[in-house]
């Protein structure tokens, strides 16, 4: 573990040296894992030169996705999981943004980021510059919000259905209905207020040998 995580170490500080001001930070985390926080608009070049350097030879994409920390002023940050086929090793770029501010589409570079920044959008509203096809990818046509947004109601705005009378499908404000609910708050066992064998617990040691030994009894 040590061995890995030095060569995470020196590999981490020879992004830092060749990347210059474009990163802001570069760390071990977990003691397996490296990562780089990168800024909006040095992203391209970054992206790149971890294709491209021979040193590095990060030739895929596995991964881009969002993450939301409501809390932060860049309350969103986009993650790129990046491989090395060559060398067998892995990297994670980090990149903030909020909800207007855009982030340069890497599809250039990974073309495969297509579909994830479509998802990205679609989940969060983060926005990516230059993406051509910056469409809908999970929710339904004509869908409001970004559901993994931490202040999009778990419940949704809408809900579905088919209209039998209309011949369509509709689209209506979420109604929770209780009617036909009923909850005892017990748990499986509490709601259990008799098992089998419970009519022997109070027969006396004769009565309870008498039982098994009848013909019909146990054995």
């Amino acid at each position: 573990m040590a061995d890995a995580n030095t060569r995470l170490t020196d590999l981490g500080a020879a992004i830092a040296a060749a990347a210059g001001a474009a990163v802001d930070e570069v760390f071990v985390e977990r003691g397996a894992e490296l990562v780089v926080r990168a800024r909006r608009d040095t992203l391209l070049p970054l992206l790149a030169m971890l294709r491209d350097d021979p040193r590095f030879r990060f030739e895929q994409l596995m991964d881009l996705c969002g993450v939301d920390w409501p809390e932060r002023g860049e309350r969103f940050e986009v993650v790129y999981n990046l491989l090395s086929l060559s060398t067998n090793r892995r990297v994670r770029v980090l990149v903030p943004t909020d909800e207007a501010a855009p982030v340069p589409s890497c599809a250039a570079i990974y073309p495969a980021a297509t579909w994830y920044e479509r998802e990205a959008w679609d989940m969060y509203g983060i926005v990516f510059a230059g993406q051509t096809d910056l469409r809908r990818l999970l929710t339904d046509y004509g869908f409001e919000g970004h559901p993994l947004r931490k202040d999009f109601p778990l419940t949704g705005h809408v809900e579905v259905r088919y209209d039998e009378t209309r011949k369509q499908v509709v689209y209506e404000p979420v109604a929770l209905t209780q009617d036909f609910r009923s909850f005892d708050f017990l748990s499986p066992w509490e709601a259990m207020t008799t098992l089998p064998g419970d009519e022997k617990v109070h027969l006396t040691r004769a009565e309870r040998g008498q039982i098994e030994n009848s013909p019909g009894g146990p054995r």
